[in-house]
């Protein structure tokens, strides 16, 4: 078995690969990031899953990591030897599959978005936007050619709504949802408002200018709040959850079988 972590500023997210049959995760849990945690705090949460789920520990083959937390990778580094006995493989700019870049330097561009584009192009072919709705919402572009040429950054949802709450004295935190008015009757409906279809007019705005200054097939989404936005918006035509999983078992199965 191979054992993936995304690990990411709010979550990281694990998923369990057969590594004859690895077309499709065969568990997934997600877990807080807590950047203080140690290696033994980390696998005491991984065993525990693993014990519930009735997976052995010995059924780790290889682990693969994409990390855009660095004060975390010596952490997971020395869990992953101390529990697996195993080196921990990382997804870098380095490590990728063979992607070509077509951005000023590519070692400045996140793992999570290294992976993505590789499932991307993998599963659906060049010509296709990956957009990740986590902490922050990326825009990654992959052009006909399989080349990663960039793409855009923005504030999350969740990370806007926070903000909101901390730099201003009296409007409270609220959890990002769906909502159907524009008109909010409560500070709380305000807010809910502004954020969602905010956020929508955003993602549209970004696709539209996209498609002016590339060649789309496809318009797919990732993360963990795809699902609060992706109705909303018809470019998106689909949604997978464990892109970013499926794209490091896929960077980890080339780089192993190059070095055969």
């Amino acid at each position: 078995m191979l054992l993936v972590f995304d690990i990411g500023n709010t979550n990281i997210t694990m998923g369990l690969f057969d590594i004859s049959n690895p077309k499709s995760a065969k568990q997934v849990w997600r877990l807080s990031t807590i950047k203080n945690q140690t290696a033994d705090e980390y696998a005491v949460l991984i065993m525990d899953m693993f014990c519930y789920s009735n997976i052995k520990i010995d059924s780790i083959k290889a682990v693969a990591a994409a990390s855009v937390v660095p004060s975390l990778n010596t952490s997971f580094k020395e869990m992953t030897k101390k529990y697996f006995n195993k080196d921990l493989f990382f997804v870098d700019s380095h490590n990728c599959a063979g992607l070509k870049f077509k951005v000023k330097n590519k070692t400045t561009v996140g793992a999570d978005r290294i992976a993505n584009c590789v499932a991307a192009f993998n599963e659906f072919g060049g010509g296709v936007i990956v957009i990740d709705f986590g902490t922050a919402t990326t825009f990654d572009c992959v052009d006909d050619e399989g080349s990663y040429l960039g793409g855009a950054i923005a504030l999350g949802p969740a990370m806007s709504a926070q903000a909101l709450s901390l730099k201003t004295a009296q409007l409270p935190h609220v959890e990002t949802k769906k909502v159907l008015k524009a008109i909010g009757i409560t500070t709380e409906e305000c807010i809910w408002a502004g954020l969602y279809f905010g956020y929508i007019g955003l993602i549209k705005e970004l696709i539209a200018r996209t498609k002016k200054e590339m060649h789309v097939n496809r318009i797919i989404a990732t993360g963990g709040l795809a699902y609060i936005i992706t109705d909303e918006i018809a470019d998106i035509q689909a949604n997978c959850p464990n892109l970013t999983l499926d794209g490091i078992r896929m960077i980890w199965q080339k780089e192993m079988e190059n070095k055969i």
